[in-house]
């Protein structure tokens, strides 16, 4: 097919497929979708129209269900492609004449006409999406008057956030590379940033890390030479905030590819910290640690932004299987922490039951979080923990989702 565009739709059809039907991730099925494609925006275009489907899809069906006399099958192809369609138009601003040359050879043989008529009808009548995407019914029940709010995030993709090896150069490197800094050590640059063209990537100046996600290790503040736990380590950014907080880090993770990544980024940043290859539910410490930081596996549902495939993806089965592994995790992390030691549990997660729930059943002593040990415009929970949203700081371009508590033994 020598139509321009069309490779790329196909593919991104493909990755919908992949998504909904087989229950992949988008970064799972890239490896067979978009092999065909030869060329770097192909690709992108692939990912960014199944992406876009994948964040406004409750928003779709429902205008693909309004000008339709019979509603389509939620896995018929036609509605796929007309989802396709759409987003390339609504979301990408494709010309609806390219949107009908590229989206309709995808039903070669099929109901092209159905597809044209739907899609005509809606371009005729003005179509358009509201301004923040509508969750799909299962997940805005789960998460519930919190979704309102999450789902106000989730329209645009999130920006680029780093992680300064030393806080006390953030206004340089602010200025440097021209970005934005929501407290020490942070920097945040616009997305599609080339992330290894940037001045001090070789040096290992800093790291790609959510604001978020580097919450958890602020939270135990300057190591001065005492040793911490990091469990679960992979990929990494926590170890090296660690590290380069003063703590003696044993970092551990079952996977050795992980961890070989990890030992990478080590070496291209300067810091230290003793790699273990292991199972946490099997893996015995010689002695206590000053701090135990347990970022558990999760649905990782708080990285909708980004990771939209998990609005779709992930439901009750997925959620009562981490929910059990974490619990296991808790209770081999709490007896890891010496006595006046500090545990801090996290997730990249948005359900209480990973989050709320976890935290509720820890018997040591609760640390509460304070305002002043987080970024303007965060606060913690009546009971001391953290939770954040991709709704937050919105006018600063918001921060994934994540939930932190912490204790004393």
């Amino acid at each position: 097919m020598d139509i321009p565009g069309f490779p790329a739709r196909k593919a991104a059809l493909n990755l919908l497929d992949a998504v909904l039907r087989r229950g992949e991730t988008l970064d799972q099925a890239a490896g067979g979708a978009l092999q065909a494609l030869r060329s770097g925006p192909d690709r992108a275009l692939a990912k960014a129209l199944a992406g876009e489907v994948l964040r406004w899809m409750t928003d779709l069906d429902a205008l693909i269900d309004g000008a339709t006399r019979q509603i389509l099958p939620p896995d018929a192809k036609p509605r796929s492609v007309l989802r396709l369609m759409l987003a390339g138009w609504l979301r990408l601003d494709t010309p609806p004449h390219a949107v009908i040359a590229t989206g309709l050879e995808l039903l070669s043989g099929g109901p092209r006409r159905l597809a044209h008529g739907v899609f005509s009808a809606l371009v005729r009548g003005g179509a358009s999406l509201p301004p923040h995407p509508t969750l799909p019914a299962a997940v805005a029940e789960r998460w519930g008057p919190r979704g309102a709010a999450i789902a106000m995030g989730l329209g645009d993709l999130p920006p680029l956030d780093l992680t300064l090896g030393d806080p006390a150069a953030t206004a340089e490197w602010a200025e440097r590379l021209g970005g934005t800094s929501l407290l020490p050590g942070h920097l945040r640059l616009p997305r599609g940033t080339a992330v290894e063209n940037l001045e001090g990537y070789d040096a290992g100046v800093w790291w790609v890390q959510d604001l978020a996600a580097s919450l958890p290790a602020r939270l135990l503040g300057p190591g001065t030479g005492r040793r911490v736990l990091d469990l679960c380590a992979a990929p990494g950014g926590k170890t090296l905030q660690l590290a380069a907080s003063g703590w003696q880090v044993t970092a551990l993770d079952a996977s050795a590819k992980r961890l070989e990544r990890m030992e990478a980024n080590l070496a291209r940043t300067g810091l230290a910290a003793d790699l273990v290859k292991a199972d946490a539910l099997t893996w015995q410490a010689d002695v206590p640690f000053d701090a135990v930081l347990l970022d558990a596996p999760c649905t990782a549902t708080g990285t909708c932004r980004r990771h939209p495939d998990v609005l779709h993806r992930i439901g009750p089965r997925q959620i009562a299987e981490l929910t059990e592994l974490q619990s296991q995790l808790l209770d081999r992390a709490a007896q890891w922490v010496k006595p006046g030691g500090t545990l801090i549990y996290a997730v990249c997660s948005l359900e209480a039951a990973e989050g709320e729930d976890q935290a509720a059943r820890v018997t040591l002593a609760p640390d509460p979080i304070r305002a002043d040990e987080l970024p303007v415009g965060l606060s913690p929970t009546a009971q001391g923990w953290l939770r954040t949203d991709p709704g937050m700081l919105a006018d600063s371009s918001g921060l994934d989702g994540f939930f932190v508590a912490r204790w004393t033994a």
